[in-house]
């Protein structure tokens, strides 16, 4: 799986270089329709789980509309889904087959390595939030976002913090067998504390103080500005240092910790 050897007579770079593996990734990726076929319909299962679950709360109780608290939340169960337990499980999968040593002995930096793997996982959640937005237009009657910008950066944060964790995830999963159940954590707390299962406004005070030190929390608050408006958010600033904290911490877990080779 050789990919990081740019064209001949033209210098590698960066740019080049993660192309490459992208390009690797995402032919791997398209050899297995039944995933692509689960990445497809994932979006309107999850707006049919949550709207079910949410159905029988009061609006005034979630702070929301029941279809703003369903779109906001589909759009975080696919980051966590599609980002950070698949790609726990790819990147222990190129471990444990050893390419990820292989491919530290070509051209490509870690870093580049890393990101190149986190790619098709972010092509498809990208490709899921666009479809969840389609069907919030058409199923949910949810207005255009109130603010675009601070949903993309929203949704760029996230994509690279839930990336940096998966990366920290893989060293203490053994196997892809084990990956189930070492991403379930951060599955959980997130999904009742972050705003994906229940709005935090549901929550009683002390437990929504709390749920804001989750990793999840400070993206997600974007997310919701984005799609709602600043007015009905929690503070930017203390997402934004939310998301700087755990986007450092992640960062320097993954180059401490993280293994290229399988434990023997």
């Amino acid at each position: 799986m050789s990919t990081t050897t740019a064209p001949a007579g033209r210098p590698s770079t960066t740019l080049t270089r993660l192309a490459a593996l992208g390009r690797a990734e995402l032919t791997l990726l398209g050899r297995n329709r039944n995933n692509l076929f689960i990445a497809a319909a994932m979006p309107l299962l999850m707006i049919f789980l949550l709207r079910s679950s949410l159905k029988g709360v009061d609006e005034a109780t979630l702070g929301i509309s029941l279809g703003a608290a369903t779109l906001i939340g589909g759009t975080g169960m696919v980051l966590l889904l599609v980002v950070y337990m698949s790609l726990t499980s790819s990147l222990v999968a190129r471990r444990e087959e050893l390419v990820l040593k292989r491919l530290r002995t070509g051209e490509a930096t870690d870093p580049e390595i890393l990101a190149g793997a986190a790619l098709p996982a972010t092509a498809i959640a990208l490709a899921q939030c666009a479809i969840l937005t389609v069907a919030g237009f058409t199923l949910l009657d949810i207005d255009a976002p109130a603010r675009p910008d601070l949903l993309l950066l929203g949704l760029a944060a996230a994509i690279a913090l839930l990336a940096g964790l998966a990366a920290v995830t893989t060293t203490i999963t053994r196997t892809v067998e084990s990956a189930g159940l070492t991403t379930l954590p951060l599955f959980l707390v997130s999904s009742f504390g972050s705003g994906l299962f229940v709005p935090r406004d549901a929550l009683p005070d002390l437990a929504a103080d709390l749920a804001q030190l989750l990793p999840l929390s400070g993206v997600m608050e974007f997310v919701r500005a984005g799609w709602l408006g600043t007015a009905h958010a929690g503070s930017l600033l203390t997402a934004a240092l939310n998301t700087v904290a755990w986007g450092v911490l992640t960062g320097w877990a993954v180059r401490h910790w993280f293994r290229w080779e399988p434990r023997r």
